[in-house]
């Protein structure tokens, strides 16, 4: 349902979404409801006793669609006997049975669990020569053509908006073809392939206009990293540089999102410019802080007339004058800064983020990777060990898939060299490093590694970090290597959470019966380990809830090695001085596999200790602008509540 409200200024309608949108909690109810709706449609079909023709998508979007279809099948009797399939795309040139192919994603999550023909999947072939696209191309749309087009296209959506790998230029009626990759698109893909330079370059996509001569079209997203494309493919101009926006002018398209996905739209980010709302504190802090950045004034210097045209009357004549909302706003921004992140002893707490006693916490700091410690909060880090806290450090996972292979090489032959220089007699540590020496040598793109190699790997990542902790003062019986066992399948693809890993937490929170948790809520981390890495900190936290200590421990969420949290969800805010800054980038400088061109660098070809430098500034920034103390840098925290 479009959502649109009535300009006081011009009296003129004002419109948001341009096209139909579904938001739902979260990714699997979502998948759930589609699933359920291509389920029907097929039923539908067969009733009819005519074939459905579905349009398939690959990606990590409609894995969760894909695993539901597949259980309608085995526990409903769902039948595709009658679907015939096209798939959008497939990269050039790509043999059908590697590991990245299009084909071996289709069967593997969806064509080898259900009792759809095989002669009716189609996906594009990635084997032709070059000279045989063209036409291969025109009879894969008139395989369409012929079969009265595609009844339900099911779509993902790329960061820069392409829809199959109709890139960002792609015109309205561009037909099936053989495109170049844009670079934003092969960065994204660049881990799956083992690096930029092994990353296609050029793919055969079904063209945009066959995409929107589909009867109903379909678009999953899921996340944050998708927000901002959504409200781009959504609310604003249709455009060649956003091929999704094209959708706006299908006459049967559904944007299917998550919440996360969904909170950049104008309805969700700032619902009190479309309708009506009950103004809770959070929502007038929200509004207040958006106003006063927008306005590029700080929060004191907000006046009626500020809110009255900027769609905030209500607000003003519930709560107001600005003058009295200002205040508010300002004071609790301003009591979220600490540079007291364990609790000042002895200090009143009542406007301080963290309680005051016990004046010396046991702390937990989980991190994700070996390296999210102390990119993430690495001056909190510092400080909660120099105030005299007892900080315990978890590295969840090995980090071993994040290591080039050279590193590898060179850590195997230093081992060779040291045992040969002091006289260590070690014919299996020669071997080891023979052997890695030979599969590397041979190793095909996106092959996993041996074990061995894996493990080395590992040994670098954890020695790293080791280095860190021990920068920051931390000893080695504070340093808790965890290797979930979600983690280590060598792919990028991880396992779902299991029993094991939430065990495996819970086990070091009853060891150390911390007063304070700190765990990575940076869920725009593209390779997901983030998000299983958090799920089992809340399902541990949980299932832990009702032992004593519990009743004293509190859960802060931290970012920044993707984004940083909004200002208006900052809860504590650590400011950092021109040389705590210096520090940290030091401690980060510790992790050195990752540093120079690392596996998987992301979208944004800053290093890692650049791209948190960056936002511990602009977060610091932002205070700066609203009026508040004007620091070098700033890392900021939510807590969770249990």
């Amino acid at each position: 349902m479009l959502k649109s409200s009535i300009d006081k200024a011009t009296g003129f309608e004002k419109r948001f979404e341009n096209i139909g949108t579904v938001v739902y909690e979260n990714s699997t109810t979502a998948s759930q409801a589609v699933a359920k709706e291509i389920a029907n449609l097929i039923r539908v079909k067969q009733s009819q006793k005519q074939p459905c023709i579905l349009g398939l998508a690959t990606g990590s979007s409609p894995k969760g669609l894909y695993a539901e279809l597949v259980r309608l099948h085995k526990e409903e009797g769902l039948s595709f006997k009658n679907v015939i399939s096209f798939n959008l795309d497939e990269y050039y040139p790509m043999e059908p049975d590697s590991v990245n192919s299009y084909v071996r994603f289709m069967k593997e999550q969806l064509f080898n669990h259900i009792d759809i023909l095989p002669e009716n999947c189609h996906i594009p072939d990635g084997t032709l020569a070059k000279e045989d696209i063209r036409p291969y191309c025109d009879q894969y749309e008139a395989k369409i053509e012929a079969l009265g087009g595609i009844d339900l296209q099911v779509l993902g959506i790329g960061g820069n908006g392409h829809i199959g790998f109709n890139e960002s230029g792609s015109l309205q009626n561009s037909k099936t073809r053989l495109v170049a990759l844009d670079h934003i698109t092969r960065v994204a893909a660049s881990g799956d392939f083992s690096g930029l330079e092994n990353t296609p370059r050029t793919a055969i996509t079904l063209g945009v206009k066959k995409i929107m001569e589909a009867k109903k079209v379909i678009l999953l997203a899921w996340g944050e990293r998708k927000s901002n494309i959504i409200k781009a493919s959504t609310e604003e101009e249709v455009t060649s540089r956003v091929p999704a926006s094209y959708l706006q002018e299908h006459n049967n398209a559904t944007f299917v999102l998550d919440k996360a996905a969904a909170s950049k739209l104008t309805r969700i980010n700032t619902p009190w410019l479309v309708e009506k709302i009950v103004w809770t504190d959070k929502l007038i802090r929200k509004a207040v802080l958006s106003l006063a950045l927008h306005l590029k004034k700080p929060i004191l210097m907000l006046t009626d007339a500020d809110y009255i045209e900027n769609g905030m009357s209500d607000l003003l004549a519930d709560a107001g004058p600005a003058y009295d909302i200002n205040i508010k706003i300002f004071n609790k921004l301003q009591n979220t800064i600490t540079g007291w992140p364990g609790g000042k002893p002895g200090a009143d707490d009542s406007k301080r983020p963290e309680r005051a006693e016990p004046a010396k916490k046991r702390v937990i700091i989980f991190s994700p990777h070996p390296d999210d410690d102390i990119i993430s909060m690495g001056g909190t880090f510092r400080r909660l060990h120099e105030q005299g806290h007892e900080v315990h450090v978890g590295y969840q996972t090995s980090g071993n898939i994040a290591v080039a292979d050279d590193e590898a090489l060179r850590f195997a032959s230093f081992v060779c060299d040291y045992n040969d220089r002091f006289g260590i007699e070690s014919t299996e540590a020669t071997a080891i490093y023979k052997r890695a020496v030979n599969f590397l040598k041979n190793k095909k793109s996106s092959e996993i590694d041996t074990e061995e190699v894996r493990y080395i790997k590992g040994l670098i990542r954890k020695g790293e970090a080791r280095a860190t902790c021990h920068f920051v003062g931390i000893p080695d019986e504070q340093i808790h290597f965890m290797e979930l066992p979600f983690y280590e399948t060598g792919t990028i693809e991880k396992k779902p959470i299991g029993d094991a890993d939430i065990k495996i937490t819970m086990d070091l929170i009853e060891k150390v019966k911390p007063h304070q948790i700190y765990a990575a809520g940076d869920l725009a981390d593209p390779h997901g380990t983030h998000k299983v890495c958090l799920d089992a900190i809340f399902a541990a936290v949980k299932n832990l809830k009702s032992k004593k200590f519990m009743s004293d421990c509190w859960v802060w969420l931290y970012r920044g090695a993707w984004q940083e949290w909004g200002i208006d969800e900052i809860e504590m805010a650590v400011p950092m001085g021109p040389d705590q800054v210096l520090e940290k980038r030091k401690g980060i400088f510790k992790h050195q596999s990752q540093k120079d061109g690392v596996v998987f660098q992301g979208s944004d070809s800053r290093e890692f200790w650049q791209r948190a430098e960056d936002r511990n500034k602009e977060t610091a920034s932002l205070y700066d602008e609203l009026g508040l103390a004007h620091y070098a840098a700033m890392e900021a925290f939510v807590r969770w509540h249990f």
